[in-house]
């Protein structure tokens, strides 16, 4: 695990000589594929050090980290033309690489709660840093304050374990059985804000929306995934009580996946429509981790990994269209297909994986959390399928009032896709369709 860290370290000098932003994606792409060659034992920890460690969960969002960093320095090109402190912002990847990487392959609870938190600071940095509104200063304030204020009592928690057991490695959790109600709750709430639930939600869509493209590709496609990682290990402690009080977090999650569907429906901004949609997925995967059983656990999984793809290519696509117009306003963009008639294939094909059409990953993880919440309830049922076919709903129309209609005649000078922006979606379209061709990979971790 030490050789990928240094290499990872060994990254940054890069970023402050001249012309160095094509070999930073270079290095990002070799280290992916030597990170895909390791020797990769499924149903243990491998690469066991004292402190570092990777199973199953651990490899395949480590490999969609610096899958994503790399598409966002793919996607930051117009940064490069301005020279706008572009070394500082690929000094700042290359950190919240580091800081995503230490922070999955952790095994000292105490140790990741540092880099889980560390994480936070550059994408603080990247929202402030490189944001387009001025309102970017008060979303960075929304999600300081509401990530920090549920993760000091966890940290307290995380102090409360030590105290009583004297054990922090997470590979020995499953000796435990802590069945202490204020200690689940402290221990759990930082992950609920960070996936985020329903009620403390609000800070995503701010961020989204101020952030650059970058940070909205970060923050939809790793960050909210950290919530689900830090659940799956946590998960191992209270599964006695957690059977007395998993009802609460179902039907806050499902319920609040309902609302937030219909609530796509009213949005104007395509960022804000991307960011909402980011909840109503995540909501699932809460119900799904938090009936801890086989389909729960394999579909939340396979759903972080899928959600993470498709909603990075999401904002992609919004942010070149932004590029364009300079309006993220659905009234503003329309009528695309007249423009960019290639371009409104990939809108298409990464909107029909929101959905959840086959041959996504998304739709093998919507059926397994599907099969795994009503095995739970099946009074669950029909909350499901009105979820469902609402996600349906909003990626339609999405795609249809982007790409349909008179198009705005104000706009008196364009240029269509270039092939750097197609590249970059293939990147997040053929991952997230042929990753189905080897779900066996998926279904044997734990």
């Amino acid at each position: 695990m030490m050789k990928f860290l240094m290499m990872m370290i060994f990254m940054i000098p890069l970023c402050f000589l001249n012309n160095m932003f094509w070999m930073v994606q270079m290095f990002l792409l070799l280290l992916m594929f030597m990170f895909m060659n390791m020797n990769m034992n499924i149903m243990n920890f491998c690469n066991l050090t004292y402190m570092m460690g990777c199973d199953m969960i651990s490899y395949g969002l480590i490999l969609l980290s610096i899958w994503i960093c790399l598409l966002m320095i793919m996607a930051s090109e117009n940064l490069n033309k301005m020279n706008f402190y572009i070394n500082f912002f690929m000094f700042n990847i290359i950190i919240l690489l580091i800081m995503l990487y230490l922070t999955f392959s952790m095994l000292n609870l105490f140790m990741f709660y540092l880099f889980f938190e560390g994480s936070l600071i550059p994408t603080l940095m990247l929202i402030i840093g490189w944001g387009y509104q001025p309102e970017r200063i008060q979303a960075g304030m929304y999600l300081l304050f509401y990530t920090l204020f549920a993760s000091l009592p966890m940290l307290m928690g995380i102090f409360f374990i030590f105290y009583n057991y004297n054990c922090m490695i997470m590979y020995f959790f499953k000796f435990f059985n802590m069945d202490f109600f204020m200690l689940y709750l402290s221990m759990i709430l930082a992950f609920l804000v960070k996936m985020p639930m329903y009620f403390v939600h609000l800070w995503l869509p701010k961020a989204h929306v101020e952030a650059p493209v970058s940070g909205s590709m970060i923050l939809a496609g790793i960050m909210l995934k950290l919530g689900g990682y830090g659940l799956f290990r946590i998960m191992i402690i209270f599964q006695k009580i957690n059977m007395k009080y998993s009802l609460i977090w179902v039907v806050i999650s499902l319920l609040g996946g309902l609302y937030i569907s219909l609530n796509c429906f009213c949005q104007v901004d395509m960022k804000s429509l991307i960011a909402y949609s980011s909840v109503a997925h995540m909501s699932l995967v809460i119900c799904g981790i938090m009936t801890m059983n086989y389909w729960g656990y394999l579909g939340s999984y396979v759903m972080m990994i899928g959600h993470g793809l498709c909603s990075s290519g999401m904002f992609c696509l919004a942010n070149i269209n932004y590029e364009r117009l300079h309006s993220r306003s659905l009234f503003m963009n329309k009528g695309m297909m007249n423009f960019m008639p290639s371009m409104s294939l990939w809108w298409f094909l990464i909107m029909s994986s929101n959905m959840a059409a086959p041959p996504s990953m998304n739709l093998m993880g919507e059926i397994s959390l599907i099969n795994s919440v009503i095995s739970w309830s099946y009074l669950t049922m029909i909350i499901l399928i009105m979820i469902s076919f609402f996600s349906a709903g909003y990626s339609l129309y999405l795609y249809s009032y982007t790409q349909h209609g008179k198009y705005n005649m104000s706009i008196y000078s364009f240029y269509t896709g270039m092939s750097r922006e197609y590249l970059m979606l293939m990147l997040h379209w053929l991952p997230l369709n042929l990753l189905i061709l080897k779900i066996d990979f998926f279904m044997i971790w734990f």
